[in-house]
């Protein structure tokens, strides 16, 4: 259960400062392959920009838990991502909201969770089914220590396993931020899922329901010499 670390040397993302707003200048913005974005840097003011959609994929693809944005004419600063907002529909990416952080406070961040080895299961080899319940965890820690994302191992699950955040080894420097980790549900193996197969549909000849009828009218026609049935 191993953590991949931060790359020593942080990505940039360059972007270009955004001057002209409104849902019109936005969609042209995106329709020429660029992305809005904004930057907040605690009590200052909150900073614009734009960025190409291609090089903010780019960074987001890698999982960089910390990079640095360089807007045109300023100094690069090292950010985080606070909000990503995606077409409800395409997936696309629309929105990119990144707060600006200090190297020597530490913050809380969202990291990934990537599981190892589970084709090598026993219980996935007899069929179980492997759930990744929860992918992403909060963590606290000086932004050059947050991994990227924490591996953990699932090599060894035996069906009905269930691997809990108090199974997961956390690197040194960093913090989980949770209450109960061993309330928190990471994987689970369950037994191989069984398909019922649904039961025949019994076919009724109309000829033995014709049958039953006509016995059932003559049960209750009157018997000869009932006087019920006579005339007075």
């Amino acid at each position: 259960m191993l953590s991949r670390p931060m790359s020593s040397k942080r990505a940039i993302l360059t972007a270009s400062p955004r001057t002209e707003f409104g849902t019109r200048t936005t969609r042209r913005l995106r329709r020429d392959g660029k992305i809005p974005g904004v930057v907040y840097s605690g009590g200052e003011d909150a900073t614009s920009f734009q960025v190409e959609s291609r090089e903010a994929r780019v960074i987001l693809g890698e999982g960089h838990a910390l990079f640095d944005l360089q807007i045109e004419g300023s100094d690069a600063v090292p950010v985080v991502i606070k909000e990503q907002q995606q077409h409800p529909v395409r997936g696309d990416l629309q929105h990119l909201d990144l707060q600006k952080v200090r190297l020597d406070e530490k913050i809380q961040a969202e990291v990934v969770i990537e599981l190892e080895g589970g084709d090598d299961a026993p219980g996935v080899k007899q069929g179980g089914v492997l759930e990744h319940v929860t992918r992403e965890i909060t963590v606290e820690a000086l932004p050059t220590e947050i991994p990227d994302s924490i591996t953990l191992g699932v090599s060894e699950m035996e069906i009905n396993d269930v691997l809990s955040l108090a199974d997961l080894v956390i690197p040194e420097g960093v913090t989980l931020v949770a209450d109960d980790p061993s309330e928190i549900t990471l994987v689970t193996l369950s037994p191989p899922r069984i398909e019922e197969e649904p039961e025949p549909e019994v076919e009724t000849d109309p000829e033995l329901i014709g049958e039953e009828g006509e016995e059932g009218e003559a049960a209750e026609a009157p018997e000869a010499g009932d006087d019920s049935s006579e005339e007075e």
